[in-house]
């Protein structure tokens, strides 16, 4: 079990409080730069945590603007996204000349390596998750436009997303570092689909109906996974369309079916392999579909940088 990072102005003398919140908070995300109404009397409590690849946070502070600027982006090394539930009062935000109000019950998705600006004028109560745009992006379609867009969590998925949200931050020191890890999948899961519930065709460059068509498709391909027989012609006739606009579909995403039947079993099998790390790795690559072993070790190793058994031997390294 590993102990959550608090930390509390309490502690921390007046004059310092400013720098010292200003540090923990670039610690915890990344570099920004902060403005206080009142710097000597601010206070503010961020506890912080890991849930395999998802970072966790509680934020509760009094008024701050959040400023991340392009002299912060150049040192970055990996493209991150926060994910803010804002709980006491509403949040502003402004990025890529977009201005969004999120009130308490909706979330917003920040965009790491863009300039933005996030405040709050009363004193604020929020949850944010830190992931990394490839984690997201194998769970949902171009995952850059929902930022700066307020999703609502008050029913549907969103809904769920964020309870879970809530009640893992609330057992969040009872929690292994084996349960962590798999509730961070989990929450990954529901917030790609939360994303996906709220995708808006006006947005995405292509008709409502092509929009429903492709949604139904790749919810058939994450539903059937592990069925060896999952091929286009399957997919076209289970969802209704001639295997031809099937295919026409996978180009408005630049990709193919085949890609995303490849890639989505890729990452289910490497999630398998973390939550369950004693199984055969041939197991694994017949559960979900592959033709044999070196096939999927070949394909796994593409993506991944790494064999299966590397992963494997790596995830065994951490704590159970």
């Amino acid at each position: 079990m590993t102990a959550a990072f608090r930390f509390s102005t309490s502690a921390t003398e007046p004059q310092h409080r400013s720098s010292k919140w200003n540090a923990v908070v670039s610690e915890a995300y990344f570099p920004l730069e902060l403005q206080f109404r009142d710097p000597v009397r601010f206070d503010g409590e961020l506890t912080r945590s890991e849930l395999g690849h998802v970072g966790m946070s509680r934020l509760t502070s009094d008024p701050v603007n959040y400023e991340r600027r392009r002299s912060h982006i150049r040192s970055a090394q990996e493209e991150q996204y926060l994910v803010t539930l804002p709980r006491a009062t509403s949040v502003e935000f402004r990025q890529l000349g977009r201005d969004v109000r999120c009130d308490p019950g909706g979330f917003i998705i920040e965009r790491g390596d863009e300039p933005y600006r996030f405040l709050y004028e009363r004193p604020n109560d929020l949850y944010v998750l830190k992931v990394s745009r490839r984690a997201l992006a194998e769970r949902v379609r171009q995952p850059d436009r929902f930022c700066a867009r307020v999703i609502d969590a008050t029913t549907g998925t969103a809904g769920l997303f964020a309870t879970m949200v809530s009640h893992a931050q609330s057992q969040i020191d009872d929690l292994t570092a084996t349960a962590r890890e798999t509730i961070g999948r989990q929450l990954l899961e529901l917030l790609g689909l939360a994303l996906n519930d709220a995708s808006n065709a006006s947005e995405s460059g292509y008709s409502s109906v092509r929009a429903a068509h492709l949604s139904r498709v790749e919810k058939y391909i994450r539903a059937n996974l592990k069925d060896p027989d999952l091929s286009p012609d399957l997919i076209a006739e289970a969802c209704g369309i001639s295997k031809r606009y099937l295919h026409d579909l996978f180009k408005d995403v630049n990709g193919t079916v085949s890609q995303q039947i490849r890639d989505q079993r890729l990452v289910a099998a490497r999630d398998r392999l973390q939550a369950s790390r004693d199984l055969p790795i041939s197991e694994v690559a017949y559960r979900f579909g592959f033709a044999d072993q070196a096939q999927f070790s070949r394909l796994f190793k593409a993506k991944f940088g790494m064999t299966p058994s590397e992963f494997q031997r790596s995830a065994a390294l951490r704590p159970a």
